[in-house]
């Protein structure tokens, strides 16, 4: 006798909504936002590029700064970019320290013009840039938190589960990053354990503690809420602070872009563009 069973067609690809609006648009915010922060602020360290603990720091007190980014002679008599963390010197000629000014000859200074905004030395511009845009990024993160909490988007997206943080999935997960296997098919529709930490380390920590700091610098503040200066350790202490935690949102950015361009950037980029992401369910999750 024949069989009659006719197989189901095979499962096809389909468009399925990753983000939400919101999310989309306070992503691409923050991305403006953290663009001239960053330039903006690398302008404003350029005045005085040295970094001290504790409540003082000025250019005489050499024996309290445990960063400094300078220009000094070579053995030649040669003028050299020199990057100093602790006791370890690093000759930096061309990206820290000394690099082409805007006429092309070196000019002698923290980070390169390319890298900064204003590119030109500009205090006072740079100054009024970066507090600009230090409220559309705490506004926008506010916002992102109060419909995250609202809709359930940060515990159900973001926070671990217990069995998450388990040594045995940590260690799987670092693995397949590793070999440069990312999550596909159904599995795609989730974060796993090591994207909920770096974007929850990012949104919970980093940014707080960058907001923090930098309202920590601030002499109206020191003023009022002289607690959250003493709890920073001091002024000079927030700025390193500061300075620390914006260059863990820059090493953030550079390994989340890294990832996007490995996993798919055409998919990846429309999803939070256009909130829509392409599974496939014929693709087995990795192992």
């Amino acid at each position: 006798m024949a069989d009659d069973t006719v197989a189901p067609p095979p499962a096809r690809p389909y468009l399925w909504k990753r983000h939400s609006g919101v999310v989309r648009v306070t992503h691409w915010l923050n991305v403006i936002a953290i663009t001239f922060l960053l330039g903006s602020g690398l302008n404003i360290f350029n005045a005085h590029p040295a970094l001290y603990w504790g409540n003082y720091g000025a250019d005489n007190d050499d024996s309290r700064r445990w960063l400094e980014i300078g220009a000094s002679p070579d053995a030649q008599g040669h003028a050299q970019g020199v990057t100093r963390v602790g006791p370890v010197h690093v000759t930096t000629t061309g990206v820290l320290g000394l690099a082409a000014g805007a006429n092309g000859a070196p000019l002698a200074q923290g980070f390169p013009r390319w890298a900064t905004f204003p590119s030109n030395r500009d205090l006072a511009t740079a100054r009024n840039w970066h507090f600009l845009f230090a409220w559309v990024l705490i506004l926008n993160g506010l916002f992102y938190l109060v419909y995250g909490f609202a809709t359930g988007h940060l515990g159900r997206d973001l926070v671990p589960r217990l069995r998450e943080l388990r040594p045995a999935n940590l260690w799987h997960d670092i693995a397949l990053h590793a070999r440069l296997k990312f999550p596909r098919g159904e599995d795609a529709k989730r974060y796993h354990i090591l994207q909920k930490l770096a974007y929850g380390g990012t949104v919970f920590v980093l940014l707080p503690l960058m907001v923090a700091t930098g309202l920590g610098m601030s002499p109206g503040i020191g003023a009022s809420w002289s607690w959250l200066v003493e709890l920073l350790g001091g002024r000079q202490s927030a700025r390193s602070i500061h300075f620390i935690t914006a260059s863990l949102v820059v090493g953030f950015i550079v390994v989340h872009v890294l990832m996007v361009v490995l996993a798919g950037p055409i998919n990846e980029i429309r999803s939070m563009i256009t909130g829509k992401f392409r599974i496939d369910p014929t693709k087995e999750p990795v192992s």
